[in-house]
């Protein structure tokens, strides 16, 4: 262990109840960038669960008796230990999944900017209304109350900012909550709990348990004391966990995977689409479910974009992601490596072409590790695996077409629905798209990321509900009507 892991202690514990707590078995998490272990994590069970609820239900209790002025002046504790401890949270990032110190800084800015948009928008805010009763002497309140305790299990992708982004609205809205980070990448989500610790919170109000999935997610989802589930994750482990919590009849928020379509018009400005078609693709290493996945392109402009791209692919700088001048690092794991590997190798059986990349970069250095380079494949029809089902690495087809119709068909051709782009110069085409495209959100002439204040949601397989903003925040809520009656009757 280095200082990289001071917040966590010598020997990383779950957090339940405040505690630091141990298992007998353990689980290693391993350095993308050399396959080797880190450190090792306990494995959870279901009677860590068990634990966590009954600390959770008991400081739930405690906190939603507070105002939201104190929970949001809670918050701002909160953002000023992320503050104090932002470089080694960056640090914890890189370690176990891989992305460049400068996308580490970028996340953590992201943790303090959930935390800050859940206290600052919600402190003072209107928590219920008041309708008009149709009797007299009487009034009718619909008020806000919290939900209770919240199941939250996040991913590896961004593995230190998904928490936050739960756990703000989440602690504003006045729940307690239980996390299951991912496997692969569990120290990030320690570190923020422990950050909010050191914040002075309730213990209990925010516990982590890790885990597999199969343990640890389904324990978390079935529990009798669990409110409501929200999951950042992929279609499959969406599916499962609403099947799960069916019976329990509670709130479920699921924000899935993606397949987004990048569409380039004839007229668009070719400067501007070449470059944020590979910002918005090889960013992260392609590991973000609202990445370029799939670039479309008027076949009158097709032949200049692509080799444009290839060339500004080429030029990105795939190196060690504690490097501050790097690029792009590691895939997150091996299994993710095969996965993208084996999909780029399906893509040219079916009649693809590589234009660029394919698999490791060249040199000994990428030799261990979850190294890919930034591919770009030509050739390539809509019907193909390689531009149907989500990716989810550093790998972008590029696909012609002859006309508006023709574009907006492919685009929504998948059964993912989360996010678009379209790059026009002509007004009346981008807002034409807008109208057509089966998307949770569109950018027209710009990329991500999202904002906190926006709407972050997907439509058909990409999810259900959705995070930030004001509706992101309505789900860690529910209401109460009250009937209030203060003349008497006769």
């Amino acid at each position: 262990m280095t200082n990289t892991f001071d917040l966590l202690g010598e020997q990383p514990g779950m957090l339940i109840g405040g505690e630091r707590v141990t298992s007998p078995s353990t689980r290693p998490v391993l350095d993308p960038a050399s396959g080797g272990e880190l450190t090792a994590v306990p494995e959870g069970t279901a009677e860590h669960v068990d634990a966590a609820m009954a600390a959770a239900v008991a400081a739930q209790r405690q906190w939603a008796r507070r105002s939201l002025p104190e929970r949001a002046d809670a918050l701002t504790a909160v953002i000023t230990e992320i503050e104090r401890h932002a470089e080694q949270l960056a640090r914890i990032v890189v370690a176990e999944q891989g992305k460049t110190i400068t996308e580490a800084r970028g996340e953590v800015e992201g943790i303090r900017a959930f935390f800050d948009y859940a206290a600052s928008a919600h402190k003072y805010r209107a928590v219920g209304e008041v309708v008009a009763a149709s009797r007299p002497s009487e009034m009718l309140v619909t008020r806000e109350e919290p939900l209770g305790v919240v199941a939250a299990i996040t991913p590896w992708n961004y593995p230190a900012a998904i928490v936050a982004r739960k756990l703000g609205p989440a602690l504003m809205a006045g729940n307690a909550v239980v996390l299951k980070p991912s496997e692969e990448t569990p120290l990030s989500a320690l570190a923020v709990a422990r950050v909010c610790q050191l914040a002075g919170l309730p213990d209990g109000l925010v516990n982590v348990v890790t885990g597999a999935g199969r343990v640890v997610g389904n324990a978390l989802v079935t529990h009798p004391r669990t409110s409501m589930v929200t999951l950042t994750g992929s279609v499959r482990a969406g599916k499962e966990i609403l099947a799960a919590a069916a019976p329990s009849m509670i709130p479920v928020s699921l924000e899935l995977g993606g397949k987004a379509p990048f569409l380039v018009f004839a007229d668009a400005d070719l400067d501007l689409a070449v470059e944020l078609a590979a910002q918005a693709r090889f960013v992260n290493c392609g590991q973000v479910c609202t990445c370029n996945e799939r670039t479309y392109v008027h076949r009158s402009r097709y032949d200049e974009f692509v080799a444009r791209l290839v060339e500004r692919s080429a030029a990105i700088r795939v190196a060690d992601p504690s490097d501050e001048s790097a690029e792009m690092g590691p895939k997150v794991s091996a299994a993710e490596w095969e996965k993208v590997a084996g999909m780029v190798a399906r893509a040219q059986d079916q009649g693809a072409k590589l234009a660029l990349g394919g698999g490791r970069p060249d040199g000994e250095r990428y030799r261990d590790g979850n190294w890919f380079a930034p591919t770009v494949l030509t050739d390539v029809r809509n019907d193909m695996e390689i531009v149907q089902q989500e990716v989810f690495g550093p790998v972008l087809p590029v696909v012609p077409f002859d006309d508006y119709g023709q574009a907006i068909e492919f685009a929504n051709s998948t059964t993912y629905g989360l996010t678009a782009y379209v790059f026009s110069r002509d007004m009346a085409t981008a807002m034409q798209a807008c109208d057509d495209l089966e998307f949770g959100e569109v950018y027209v002439n710009e990329i991500g990321p999202e904002q906190v204040q926006g709407f972050h949601h997907g439509w058909k397989q990409s999810g259900l509900g959705g995070e930030d903003g004001e509706h992101g925040y309505q789900r860690y809520v529910q209401h109460k009507t009250l009937y209030l009656g203060y003349g008497g009757r006769a």
